[in-house]
């Protein structure tokens, strides 16, 4: 221990009280400024009976496509399935809480389980929370179920925004797919299942045209009063015979 002045030293040259602390290869505690292995759009909607979302399974490393066979959607419970966009890693932390939510309520015993609407509530505080820890968790995420002959469709970012709709999309999603299912909502509102999966497919097919941090290989969730199914990988049919006409780019 060593005095200098008024101040007081633990060893030569180190910081006095009240200093900043940092040392050789270290500084101050940061957080996540930056997602590092991302995925792209969600895209969700509800139709008669039931909710059909639909992510691809791209993970991507900056502008590099890193992780072609990544699944960004996960069976919640009996009646409830979510989709994220966003940071991989943070995705793999909400899906190993919401896993053991589920666990700790299924040892309860009492026959309760967590509806759509429960998890979407929880996840607003969630994102909340950690955002106004300064340490948000990078994700957007689609929130999908069928309960008690109600179809539930939500959204939640990592700002804690949350809005229920009967379409919603993600990332680029939101420019390109929205609008096309829009206006298909707007002219019947209640779609068929066989409806949802065309419009949904047809999104996937933009979406791979036009983003270019999609991936022409995806899975297809529909959950309905007899459960959650997941599909996939599955691709679209794809046609670039024109791509030789497109200049100006190079």
């Amino acid at each position: 221990m060593m005095m200098m002045g008024s101040e007081m030293r633990l060893f030569p040259g180190g910081p006095a009280p009240g200093e900043l602390h940092s040392f050789p290869g270290q500084g101050p505690h940061r957080h996540t400024l930056n997602p590092m292995v991302t995925g792209t759009s969600v895209l969700g909607v509800k139709f008669d009976g039931g909710v059909m979302i639909a992510a691809d399974m791209l993970g991507s490393y900056g502008s590099l496509a890193r992780f072609r066979n990544i699944s960004r959607i996960m069976k919640v419970n009996s009646c409830t399935m979510l989709g994220a966009s966003g940071d991989y890693a943070d995705y793999q932390y909400l899906k190993q809480v919401l896993e053991q939510m589920v666990i700790d309520e299924e040892l309860v015993g009492d026959g309760h389980n967590y509806s759509p609407k429960a998890v979407h509530s929880w996840l607003t505080r969630v994102m909340y929370n950690r955002r106004s820890k300064m340490n948000p968790l990078w994700n957007i995420v689609v929130l999908a179920g069928f309960y008690k002959g109600e179809s539930f469709l939500g959204y939640v970012d990592k700002l804690g925004v949350a809005y229920e709709a009967p379409t919603i999309a993600t990332g680029f999603g939101a420019y390109l797919a929205q609008p096309l299912m829009r206006k298909v909502i707007e002219n019947k509102p209640k779609l068929t299942r066989e409806e949802a999966r065309q419009l949904i497919e047809r999104c996937m097919k933009v979406m791979y045209y036009r983003d270019a941090r999609s991936y022409n290989r995806y899975e297809i969730a529909t959950v309905t009063e007899s459960g959650v199914e997941i599909e996939g990988p599955l691709s679209s049919d794809t046609n670039w015979e024109i791509a030789h006409l497109i200049s100006g780019f190079e």
